[in-house]
């Protein structure tokens, strides 16, 4: 059973094909071991029910029967369980600041196939417990637990239906909109499919085109819209029905991407530009948390715009962790989360989403003509990599700052970053992957024979690219 656990567990979750190596016996001991983490671990923060933990789940077949697995294993740590039902992710983390809880779980495993499944795990305040904050911790509970009805429970459990109270906080975040919008929305057969219509249906001046509502137990496309062939649907809507702009989800909705009006996908970064004006609106001088892969547009516009521009690393335990720690307003990352301070600093698919209804309602132009101004820079996009080792990867990287250092600023907030934007017109960022044996290269120029000059220079120092990305 170790075996199982030391597949199943990731740098930020837990996630596997279900039933082997993820069965219900494996999630009930990751259960007794969320359970009794929340329970004893200290806290810094202060909750009204230090005894209780939110569940909820995702669509697919197998979420249902690992939902009762881990609720059972929770109760038999001795906590109570809150289960919110069908929901998407950021609803779990609405529901443990809204209920006070100790912390919650997702069963779900966001863009993957449908015979993944997995765990995403959260502590008070829905801070994220990954790898630096607890998340092997949990293992190694789990690896110390029996099987299966070893332990009789002893926690409550109770369902609790928070809908009515999701869709108010959501749409806090979309005010009257300025204009009549009309958006063509994938829900790629996960989440949003209910979230969606749940929230948004009926709001005054908004039409939605809807695609892929259904929740069937399979996907028509696999539900990652990072992946430009998964954007298509999407971008066909947006032409067919003369759409403002159009939305693809993930599979459980933290995430989505964005076309515009000529269907052209916006750059996360780009979007993340786009949205700081109405984000600064009420929050003069506040920080903007950006992915440090993200474009220098976003860093200028944040300045132009009088707010502090903040670089994170990548990936969402380290992104929330700055928002608060900065006491930024909104972050955005390349990846499709997107942040808000109102949204006790966690990611949020649906308030990104009326995030855009706001920027672009307030514009008599269209989308595209709003985007424009930030796609002026080219960017090599995130190219990755493989390398044989660790160490191989760590010493490309002592070679790239080695060679490179005395062309700009140096950093090594996640990887090595050269800043030469001043000197020579470039930046470029190489970072080990949290979660497999890559490097991962990310550039951006001021002009494209620059770029291209940069990009033909370095590849060869780190290896040849993987096709493909």
């Amino acid at each position: 059973m170790t075996d199982r656990l030391e597949q199943v567990f990731h740098a930020y979750d837990v996630r596997a094909i279900h039933p082997d190596p993820l069965d219900e016996n494996t999630v009930w001991q990751i259960g007794v071991a969320v359970g009794r983490h929340l329970k004893d671990s200290p806290f810094e923060d202060e909750c009204d029910h230090p005894d209780t933990v939110v569940v909820g789940r995702d669509m697919r077949p197998s979420s249902a029967k690992l939902r009762d697995a881990l609720s059972d294993g929770i109760r038999a740590a001795g906590m109570n369980v809150i289960d919110v039902g069908l929901v998407d992710t950021p609803f779990v983390y609405f529901a443990v600041n809204r209920l006070s809880c100790a912390g919650g779980v997702q069963v779900t495993a966001s863009h993957n196939p449908i015979e993944y499944n997995g765990l995403k795990v959260s502590g008070r305040k829905a801070k994220p417990i990954g790898q630096p904050t607890g998340l092997f911790d949990i293992k190694d509970i789990a690896k110390s637990v029996g099987d299966r009805g070893s332990i009789e429970p002893t926690g409550d459990y109770k369902e609790r239906d928070l809908w009515l109270e999701y869709r108010d906080h959501v749409l806090s975040f979309l005010g009257k909109l300025q204009r009549p919008i009309k958006v063509a929305i994938d829900a790629s057969n996960g989440m949003a499919g209910r979230m969606i219509p749940k929230v948004f249906e009926g709001y005054p001046d908004l039409e939605i085109i809807p695609l892929n509502f259904e929740i069937t137990g399979s996907f028509v496309h696999e539900p990652n819209p990072l992946v430009p062939e998964n954007m298509k649907p999407t971008q066909d809507a947006v032409s067919e029905h003369n759409a403002d702009f159009g939305v693809c989800f993930d599979g459980d909705a933290d995430r989505c991407i964005l076309c515009d009006d000529q269907g052209q996908i916006i750059g996360c970064d780009h979007l993340t530009a786009l949205l700081t004006e109405t984000m600064l609106d009420h929050s003069d001088g506040a920080a903007i948390v950006y992915d440090l892969r993200s474009s220098k547009v976003v860093e200028q516009r944040v300045r132009e715009l009088g707010g502090e521009p903040v670089r994170g690393r990548v990936g969402h335990v380290f992104m929330k962790q700055a928002l608060r720690e900065q006491g930024g307003v909104f972050g955005g990352e390349l990846s499709g989360h997107f942040y808000f301070r109102d949204n006790f600093c966690a990611d949020s698919g649906a308030i990104a989403f009326a995030a855009a209804l706001n920027a672009v309602s307030k514009s008599d132009q269209p989308m595209s003509e709003q985007v424009k101004p930030y796609r002026k820079y080219p960017q090599s996009g995130e190219v990755n990599f493989k390398l044989p080792s660790r160490e191989a990867m760590q010493e490309v990287m002592a070679n790239i700052k080695a060679e490179y250092g005395d062309k700009g600023a140096v950093d090594e907030l996640d990887g090595v970053s050269i800043d030469a934007w001043d000197k020579s017109g470039w930046w470029v960022n190489v970072r080990a992957s949290n979660t497999e044996p890559k490097l991962r290269f990310n550039a951006e120029a001021k002009d494209k024979p620059t770029l291209d000059a940069l990009v033909a220079e370095m590849f060869p120092k780190i290896g040849t690219p993987l096709v493909g990305h």
